[in-house]
């Protein structure tokens, strides 16, 4: 396969713990606002996931804000 056609897949949710890494902020702001409801998220099975796309959304919305 040709390297110019290869994807690198993203993927459509995150444990907590990879969120916050991927943002860089401490496990214990996010989940601040997984309690506040600023962010949101979901379980599936045991686990709590959030959306790549709900992480973008709740990171824009600083920006609006200033």
């Amino acid at each position: 396969m040709d390297v110019a056609h290869q994807t690198i897949a993203r993927p459509l949710a995150v444990s907590p713990a990879e969120a916050a890494r991927l943002i860089g902020i401490g496990r214990t702001k996010l989940y601040e606002a997984l309690s506040s409801g600023d962010l949101r998220s979901f379980r599936f099975g045991r686990r709590r996931l959030i959306r790549v796309s709900e992480l973008e959304a709740w990171i824009n919305s600083f920006e609006d804000a200033s």
